[in-house]
């Protein structure tokens, strides 16, 4: 049973994907904002990350670069999830340590393939 760590700040956002993804047989995680995402990624050592990039306290480009430059997280995979595709977002992404980068509003299936490729990297 793999985990994953999803760190979204907007509560419809969480609640719907956490649900969808525990329904395909995920142990899901949440954390509010990229702080707490950090810390909770520290501890629990869930085998995926998805980090919304605009996060409270401390966004998810922050939180990304923490996780990948911290020994203990820095081989769990990050999947970037933002709305703001803009030009630029994915290097980024990239830039800040995210393994893969995935935009909203979910495609849920496509965020699927994306974390199969990543689980089956592991």
């Amino acid at each position: 049973m793999n985990t994953i760590l999803l760190v979204e700040d907007n509560e419809m956002n969480r609640d719907m994907l956490s649900r969808r993804l525990t329904r395909k047989g995920f142990v899901v995680m949440t954390a509010e904002d990229g702080k707490q995402g950090v810390e909770m990624a520290v501890k629990e050592r869930p085998d995926l990350v998805l980090m919304d990039m605009s996060l409270p306290v401390l966004d998810g480009w922050g939180a990304s670069r923490l996780l990948k430059g911290t020994p203990e997280t820095k081989e769990i995979p990050i999947i970037a999830l933002t709305a703001h595709a803009m030009t630029g977002d994915k290097e980024k992404a990239y830039d800040a340590g995210c393994d893969d980068f995935d935009t909203k509003p979910i495609d849920l299936e496509r965020l699927l393939g994306k974390i199969q490729v990543w689980l089956e990297k592991r």
